[in-house]
């Protein structure tokens, strides 16, 4: 039986559900002499769809590869689901999509598919009924068995999208996750991510296109190594005193309107 002590100590513990998803404080990374990222310090909630938008060199990547565990900070830390990164047995409750597709071309999708599948734990059937609807979420069924090396460079996005989807992950990390696709194909695999975060999974993604980044719940501004606003689409206009959140990015930014 709990004595009074334990059960004082265990109200006193905060509930897993209650902890941010993804808890950054203080971090910095910086190669040699150059400092990629500065003193980054942000707060991602359960459920929800939060953007990382800046251009290219912002330190977007960089972010994401501490928050996923494959780099790691030079200070600060970086808490997934409760956990301090970096964390290996993490693995099996994120789903991560690089900017880059890490995948086989030699394999087949299918091939692919159940060697990443491997990896988070899944087998038989189980396996089986996840890769055929993680294929069917980025419409790529038809070619599950046709090799890796023949698809386009849209259809490996998509497969890559697949891979991160497999295990059904808790926090979804998609590393500039449309690239390369075509706008119909845009629009459905943010349909798809909308209706993830409607069932409860988190997402994390890096954006330098301003329309995906006004379907955000919430958006940090990156620029030069620099987080220099965090907010929703709307509270972004509203405190830049601007119409488009391209200009408010201007703005936030130390930039003046044109």
């Amino acid at each position: 039986m709990m004595s009074a002590l334990s059960k004082s100590a265990a109200a006193s513990l905060p509930l897993e559900q209650d902890l941010p998803v993804v808890a950054l404080h203080s971090l910095v990374r910086q190669f040699g002499t150059t400092i990629v990222l500065d003193d980054i310090t942000l707060r991602v909630e359960r459920g929800e769809l939060f953007g990382l938008l800046g251009p290219s060199g912002s330190g977007k990547t960089t972010l994401i590869k501490l928050i996923t565990g494959i780099d790691k900070a030079n200070h600060g830390t970086v808490h997934m689901l409760g956990e301090l990164m970096p964390k290996l047995s993490m693995l099996q409750r994120f789903g991560y999509m690089a900017q880059s597709d890490a995948l086989y071309n030699e394999l087949t999708a299918k091939e692919n598919l159940i060697f990443f599948a491997s990896l988070y734990g899944l087998r038989g059937q189980q396996r089986n009924k996840r890769i055929q609807e993680a294929m069917e979420i980025v419409h790529l069924l038809e070619h599950l068995n046709k090799p890796v090396a023949a698809y386009s460079g849209g259809m490996k996005r998509r497969l890559s999208l697949a891979i991160a989807l497999l295990h059904e992950p808790e926090l979804l990390v998609l590393d500039e996750p449309t690239v390369g696709i075509d706008p119909v194909l845009r629009q459905s695999i943010w349909k798809e991510l909308k209706l993830l975060r409607e069932r409860g999974t988190t997402i994390i993604l890096t954006t330098h296109v301003m329309d995906e980044a006004e379907k955000c719940d919430r958006l940090g501004l990156l620029r030069d190594g620099k987080m220099i606003a965090i907010g929703t689409p709307e509270e972004l206009k509203q405190s830049s005193d601007s119409s488009t959140l391209e200009e408010a990015f201007i703005v936030l930014g130390g930039g003046m309107r044109a």
